[in-house]
């Protein structure tokens, strides 16, 4: 229905609990291309934990936000590379660490997949600048408390490609996707 609709479908695609008792949901990311195969004719937009700690090919299953250097070779940079109908959604705390932990990795990974990539605010601020609940409810996602999620996520965008490549990842790609006409 969703590929009749043109509608796409987004997957916050989680395996750690941020906090007790939460439990995991849309598990398997790996095996994520089974479902792409499967519905050529949907769009799906990647989110969440699981699905930007498998930018790398090495991803502990100890947390849901990996540090260090990242591994080339994930599953999602090369589903991003294989399947059309996947799109990534890079707000959140998830989308957030993907992109700076690897400063190095992330900035061919935005330029190689520019096409594939949108820039949504999935940030609880209350006013811009960080006041809200989203941290304190995740202690994983402390390095970000106090902060707005995404206008960190903006600077770190901002910081490692052109803006050419910056306005199709913060507006085109969205806009197309959600057919908002745009000048």
């Amino acid at each position: 229905m969703c590929a009749e609709m043109q509608v796409p479908v987004m997957m916050h695609i989680q395996d750690f609990p941020h906090f007790p008792g939460e439990l995991p949901y849309n598990t398997g990311c790996p095996r994520f291309d089974k479902i792409l195969r499967a519905c050529p004719k949907t769009n799906f937009i990647g989110h969440g934990d699981l699905f930007w700690a498998h930018i790398s090919a090495d991803v502990p299953t100890d947390r849901g936000y990996p540090s260090g250097p990242i591994k080339p070779g994930g599953p999602t940079d090369k589903f991003l590379s294989d399947f059309p109908n996947l799109y990534a959604d890079m707000s959140a705390n998830s989308g957030n660490n993907a992109l700076s932990r690897d400063t190095d990795f992330s900035r061919d990974f935005i330029v190689r997949q520019r096409s594939k990539l949108i820039f949504r605010s999935d940030c609880s601020c209350a006013d811009g600048k960080g006041a809200g609940i989203s941290q304190g409810n995740n202690p994983e996602a402390s390095r970000l408390a106090g902060k707005c999620v995404a206008r960190e996520t903006l600077a770190v965008l901002k910081q490692l490609t052109s803006h050419e490549v910056l306005r199709k990842v913060t507006w085109e790609n969205g806009s197309r996707m959600f057919k908002v006409k745009y000048a």
